[in-house]
């Protein structure tokens, strides 16, 4: 079977890594996050649309310098174009998944901190995970 059936918010709040490709079709790529607290993933801006979802903890969303809390439950929308950050503002680690579409990251990438996903220039290289 081609695909990815999981339950997504166990696999969510059980990752410790920053970052963590789980599954890359060809125009979409399904990725869970862990933020300790006080971190962030960083202004960025993409030529994709992103999707988030928390799982567990508190933080913030920053779109476009509009700025909005975020908890367990919420989800975020980034358009292409739009200047964005996560930011954990919780006592506790912000547990999270991100679809990007198209893909952004090499299939299987795994940075267990930031400062490890800063230092790899990868990027999406065409392979998919099937």
């Amino acid at each position: 079977m081609k695909g990815y059936i999981q339950n997504i918010e166990e696999i969510a709040v059980k990752n410790s890594n920053f970052r963590q490709v789980l599954y890359t079709a060809k125009n979409c790529q399904l990725v869970v996050m862990a933020l300790k607290p006080k971190e962030e993933i960083g202004m960025e801006v993409h030529t994709l649309d992103q999707f988030f979802r928390v799982e567990e903890g508190t933080g913030e969303a920053i779109l476009d310098g509009v700025h909005t809390a975020i908890k367990a439950g919420f989800a975020v929308l980034v358009p292409a174009g739009a200047n964005h950050n996560i930011l954990n503002t919780g006592s506790v680690p912000l547990k999270l998944y991100t679809l990007y579409a198209p893909p952004n990251h090499r299939d299987g990438v795994i940075h267990k901190i930031r400062a490890e996903a800063e230092k790899d220039d990868e990027h999406f290289d065409g392979k998919t995970t099937e």
